[in-house]
């Protein structure tokens, strides 16, 4: 049977025969309504594109969504299809509200589930972006009592929650995320960088950082800008890291030189890390609340005793808790709060996620917290425009722009990079690499499998996908590299390139920008992870780590001091 023919049942089909052989003029009234039945498959388009779907239904009701061949970030539509599907399934349909996190993605479910229903002959309202669920009114709840409260479901509170229900067993730890899916940007990360004292290390004959790791690496970042304190503790948790996350099933096996690992040679470390972390903490019977989103601090003088909340339900209560851990992120998704303490980078995007919006920054500031290098800013040199993936990594590639032209040394970074990347025509410059680039670095090559890039054999093929002038595109290609095999110094760098571009394609090219990657500054924690008043003195019962802190590295360091912050909030208990 056509997926897409329409079933009546069988009460209808009979109520219609018998109005067909009716001797009366009079209108029939007895038939019963006809009901849509069948199995239709619909489709949509989302973050990443073409997004399938089979939807069944029967009697009119949606009894089951399937999810197809889709181009969505697999971290994501891994996380927020289950939810979609189950409020699309209760509510029978699709207009429902969007899993955050996983906007594009759940407009797309929405929207496929919509045509299946007009294929069935169902009534649906159109659905657009902003279609959501019925409001919520406002309620207040009654408290919830905890041992440990985290705010933040991001790598750093899930090494936290983990860690205290590790320490203490029998502690009720309570992990509250604003967004309806678990983790921030490490998901995301394909390096699991300062990494020492690793299986992959050993394997690969890292000497450095596997004899006498925890002294070298303290050499390494000694003036990377931390307490003495906090860089011992950094380094010891950096030693004994792999070994608990290969405890969890997370093995990070390709060391790709120095401190930066990888699952595999062909995959990510943040999805498998991510992944990890969420099995352990549900084995662990972490009580974990998503869709809830941490408001305030309860200080009672001068001591933390929880945080305010408020879920997707509008129901707002307080976590009272012994010890709480804010592990809020940055807020490089703030474009208000990098003017007012990093002006002049608010002017870039953001490759981080969208929660990275310093919630708690002025919670902490109105309580006097200290409060360190906020005008920070780490700035990831490219992006994929529009995707928001980081990109780059060959070992040879030149930037050009919407005329053909090369306007900076590729080697650039930093703030004046993006800046000079926006003040070409219409802001738009391309990366464009050769065949030994994309063979250099595996980045490359996952994105242009995933169709990021375009192709071309010849840098015209690549100029008219790109819609920029082939015969400056090809002059500058040829002067690069002329310049290149002579060994000269190229006319924006200063210095000799390592090699000329493959004189034969294919080449692969996209378009970039610069991004705010993460904002490094934030509340001040010591070495225990305890928060600390302007004064020094320690805030009793608060905790933070990951991204709301000053903190010099950035995603392992992140799950670092989680796990700091996690075992000096079990040890209170006591």
């Amino acid at each position: 049977m056509n997926n897409k023919f329409v079933k009546a049942s069988l009460a209808g089909l009979m109520a219609v025969s018998l109005g067909a052989c009716s001797s009366s003029n009079a209108p029939v009234d007895n038939k019963e309504p006809e009901t849509a039945a069948g199995t239709f498959e619909a489709k949509a388009s989302g973050y990443g594109g073409e997004l399938n779907l089979t939807v069944t239904i029967d009697n009119n009701v949606i009894t089951d969504i399937a999810l197809g061949e889709n181009h969505e970030t697999n971290v994501v539509i891994d996380r927020a299809f289950p939810i979609i599907r189950d409020r699309i399934l209760e509510a029978n349909s699709p207009v429902v509200d969007s899993v955050s996190a996983a906007t594009f993605s759940s407009f797309a479910v929405k929207s496929a589930v919509a045509d299946a229903m007009k294929q069935a002959g169902m009534e649906v309202e159109a659905i657009t972006m902003t279609t959501a669920g019925p409001a919520k009114e406002a309620k207040t709840i009654e408290d919830v009592n905890a041992d440990i409260v985290v705010v933040g479901g991001g790598p750093s509170g899930l090494a936290a929650a983990i860690t205290a229900k590790e320490a203490n067993p029998d502690a009720n730890v309570i992990l509250v995320e604003k967004f309806d899916i678990l983790s921030g940007n490490g998901k995301f990360d394909m390096n699991f960088y300062d990494l020492i004292n690793s299986e992959a290390q050993k394997a690969a004959g890292t000497e450095r950082y596997t004899e006498n790791a925890v002294e070298n690496f303290i050499e390494d970042m000694k003036d990377a800008g931390d307490t003495a304190e906090r860089l011992q503790v950094w380094a010891e948790q950096e030693a004994q890291l792999d070994a608990w996350l290969r405890g969890m099933g997370v093995e990070l096996d390709y060391n790709y030189g120095s401190t930066n690992h990888m699952a595999k040679e062909d995959q990510y470390a943040g999805e498998v890390v991510q992944a990890g972390l969420e099995k352990r903490a549900q084995a662990l019977n972490i009580d974990i609340r998503t869709g809830t989103k941490g408001n305030d601090l309860i200080m009672e003088n001068g001591e933390c005793k929880g945080v305010m909340v408020t879920n997707n339900n509008n129901e707002s209560y307080n976590i009272l808790a012994a010890a709480t851990i804010i592990a809020t992120g940055g807020f490089c998704s703030n474009k208000e709060l990098v003017a007012e303490y990093a002006p002049g980078y608010e002017v870039l995007n953001t490759s981080n996620q969208l929660g990275t919006t310093g919630d708690f920054v002025k919670v902490f500031e109105k309580n006097g917290f200290a409060m360190e290098n906020m005008d920070m800013v780490r700035v990831f040199p490219l992006i994929i425009s529009v995707r928001r993936d980081l990109t780059g990594g060959a070992d040879q590639f030149i930037l050009v722009n919407k005329e053909g032209n090369r306007f900076i040394a590729e080697s650039a970074g930093g703030i004046k990079l993006g800046t000079t990347i926006q003040a070409q025509s219409d802001g738009a410059a391309y990366y464009i690499t050769d065949q030994s680039g994309y063979d250099s670095f595996y980045r490359i090559r996952k994105h242009v499998n995933a169709g990021y890039y375009v192709t071309g054999q010849t840098m015209a093929e690549i100029a008219e996908q790109l819609g920029i002038d082939a015969e400056q595109l090809q002059a500058t290609f040829d002067s690069f590299n002329a310049a290149a095999a002579a060994g000269e110094n190229d006319e924006f760098s200063g210095k000799p390139e390592n090699r000329p571009m493959d004189a034969q394609g294919p080449y692969y090219a996209v378009r970039v920008e610069s991004a705010n990657h993460m904002t490094k500054g934030g509340v001040v924690a010591n070495e225990k992870a305890q928060v600390l008043y302007e004064d020094g003195s320690v805030v009793k019962g608060l905790y933070a780590s990951g991204e709301v802190t000053w903190q010099s590295g950035g995603y392992s360091q992140s799950v670092s001091f989680g796990r700091v912050a996690g075992e000096n909030a079990a040890a209170s208990l006591e």
